[in-house]
């Protein structure tokens, strides 16, 4: 079993070839059809699985296009990875999609579009509202002081 500093290296250096792969060396068209790119690596403890995410940018039918790209590229990207690496043996590869851009972009909308609605509700409120509230909350403050 390899130390967690190691299976870590092994990951970056995974992550890094995988990516130079991408940007030059598989021939596949379907993997071209979308902008894509490696976002993270885990590699079991004994060095024998590497799942590899990547984050795919373009409609739903062009990533599934990559994604079918990617798993018959798989034979070819473990043997350059075997080639390029000093390992005993070179880890089972698996393509996994990583969703994680997506949802942090969908969830920052979100936010934006509720600070925008809280902004226009406060705008709409007059001046003289605004100075009622402060005093009703002044009010009860000292209401609960005397009891």
């Amino acid at each position: 079993m390899a130390t967690s500093r190691r299976v870590a290296r092994v990951a970056e250096l995974i992550k890094r070839e995988v990516s130079q792969m991408l940007f030059s060396g598989i021939k596949d068209d379907r993997v071209g059809s979308g902008m894509i790119s490696v976002t993270n690596v885990n590699v079991s403890g004994d060095l024998q699985h590497a799942k590899i995410y990547v984050s795919i940018y373009g409609t739903e039918e062009a990533k599934a296009e990559t994604m079918q790209g990617l798993k018959s590229a798989t034979g070819y990207v473990r043997s350059e990875l075997g080639q390029r690496m000093r390992l005993r043996r070179t880890p089972e590869v698996t393509f996994l999609e990583d969703r994680g851009i997506e949802e942090g972009s969908r969830v920052i909308s979100l936010i934006d579009q509720l600070s925008r609605e809280r902004k226009e509700t406060e705008d709409q409120r007059s001046p003289e509202d605004a100075s009622e509230d402060a005093s009703d909350s002044s009010d009860s403050k000292f209401d609960n002081s005397e009891l």
